[in-house]
């Protein structure tokens, strides 16, 4: 009986239907970029949106702030003290157009449970433990360099529990001119500085040098909010920000507020 001889070869394993093809591909990444389109069509606006109010909520409470600040009276933070909020918030206005004097504007975690500080305002707490509202409380604040509290820089202390960013204020009053108010960009005596000025009994501009010989109720002017690229103390009181002060042209937001008596 003639016994049956086995192949040495097995059958070949025909895999050609197992994957995709070229085409299929190619017909996927199609779909999938259509629906991609279709999202980013749908939620972009949405997200746009969503960060707008929050911008517009920060430069809110940043405004307010800053107004604020500029009239409320705090220990040390003019020699001599002035007498009432519409003097400090003048002073603050025509100083403020220099980088040794510039407004911060920010917000730092405060201390409820501790003694405040000679200027009325909460310490700082570096270290975030226990519980915000609670343990902390989030303080929004305005300040210059060279406010002095127990022989410290009450920005330099508040700088260390700094919560979100810090900007500075470029101010500029607004004068009636023509029907409408417009920047007080002349220089109308000699000097770097844009002066304050009023309209006087004769009609004219005139700088004036003092809150006390403004003659109008309400000092109005545009304040520009810059951002700083760093909490860095040393920076703030350096010649790069000095420089950056000088040559900022495009700030994240502008105001046009008021001083009033």
């Amino acid at each position: 009986m003639q016994k049956t001889r086995k192949s040495a070869f097995r059958p070949r394993l025909d895999h050609a239907g197992s994957g995709f093809t070229l085409m299929e591909t190619v017909i996927a990444i199609g779909v999938l970029a259509v629906l991609l389109t279709g999202f980013i069509a749908v939620f972009t606006p949405a997200a746009q949106g969503i960060r707008r109010s929050i911008s517009s909520q920060q430069a809110d409470r940043l405004t307010s702030t800053l107004e604020t600040e500029l009239v409320t009276l705090r220990t040390g933070q003019l020699t001599p003290a002035p007498a009432t909020g519409f003097e400090k918030g003048f002073t603050w206005l025509k100083e403020g157009q220099t980088a040794t004097k510039a407004i911060f504007v920010y917000q730092y975690r405060g201390n409820p449970a501790a003694t405040l500080r000679a200027d009325g305002t909460m310490p700082p707490v570096i270290g975030i433990t226990g519980q915000p509202g609670k343990d902390y409380i989030i303080q929004s604040m305005a300040r210059r360099v060279g406010e002095m509290d127990n022989g410290k820089d009450s920005l330099e202390e508040d700088l260390k529990a700094l919560e979100g960013a810090i900007f500075f204020v470029k101010p500029t009053q607004l004068v009636f001119s023509a029907n409408e108010m417009v920047l007080n960009n002349d220089d109308l005596q000699s000097g770097a500085l844009k002066p304050i000025a009023h309209i006087n009994s004769s009609g004219v501009l005139e700088k004036v040098d003092t809150s006390a010989l403004y003659n109008e109720a309400v000092i109005a002017f545009s304040a520009e909010f810059h951002g700083v690229p760093t909490k860095a103390y040393s920076y703030l009181t350096g010649t790069a920000f000095a420089t950056r002060f000088a040559t900022a042209k495009n700030p994240v937001f502008t105001r046009n507020l008021a001083i009033r008596r």
